[in-house]
């Protein structure tokens, strides 16, 4: 996430410590339970350093959603980009479950938690967080039209309509893992969506 020009080197650094602590907080307590106090006092700067930079409380939460979706993008991109056959798909859902374990699904996806907080609320959040949900949706896509050129999927299967899905499981699960405290259910779902690209296969029949 880039600072706008205008800013001096100073300037910046204080605003990415903002945004950054400010991301902090709404990771654990919400967006609704972290005040402009809050990431005031936990960022130590002041008040008018805060209004410097961010206008309002949305325009914060804007800056923290390009952050938090930046980092998440990036992350996902390493973790999926050389995802090439079903067994490495498989390592991928290991590796997810194995992580959120350590947590017992706490604090569920910080994209998704901004979304559901947030995306109802203000226009412009919603089209950056659609944006970038769509950025991860890509991911599946390619690991699909992969799994097409290695022959583990028809080539005439919908590649968009099976990443929406894959999608779609990915966050039911970190949602229904968060409100449990269990990661099983994060591992039924994504082991749902496995099976289902496993059973288009001609090994399956």
């Amino acid at each position: 996430m880039s600072a706008p020009r205008s800013l001096t080197a100073r300037g910046a650094a204080t605003r990415a410590r903002i945004v950054s602590t400010a991301a902090d907080l709404i990771r654990v307590r919400g967006i609704g339970g972290t005040t402009l106090d809050d990431v005031v006092s936990a960022s130590k700067v002041s008040k008018s350093q805060l209004y410097r930079h961010f206008e309002d409380k949305p325009a914060l939460v804007r800056a923290v959603i390009d952050l938090v979706g930046d980092r998440i993008i990036a992350r996902e991109r390493g973790y999926l980009e050389n995802v090439k056959t079903l067994a490495g798909l498989r390592r991928w859902r290991d590796a997810l479950v194995e992580r959120n374990a350590l947590q017992k699904g706490q604090y569920g996806c910080s994209l998704g938690s901004l979304a559901n907080e947030f995306a109802d609320q203000d226009a412009v959040a919603r089209e950056k967080l659609d944006e970038l949900f769509a950025a991860w949706e890509a991911l599946f896509e390619d690991i699909i039209h992969r799994l097409q050129e290695e022959g583990a999927i028809p080539q005439d299967a919908d590649a968009a309509w099976l990443a929406t899905g894959f999608m779609a499981a990915v966050q039911g699960g970190y949602l229904l893992a968060q409100t449990s405290r269990d990661v099983a259910p994060m591992a039924a779902a994504v082991d749902m969506a496995i099976d289902h690209l496993r059973l288009l296969g001609p090994d399956a029949h």
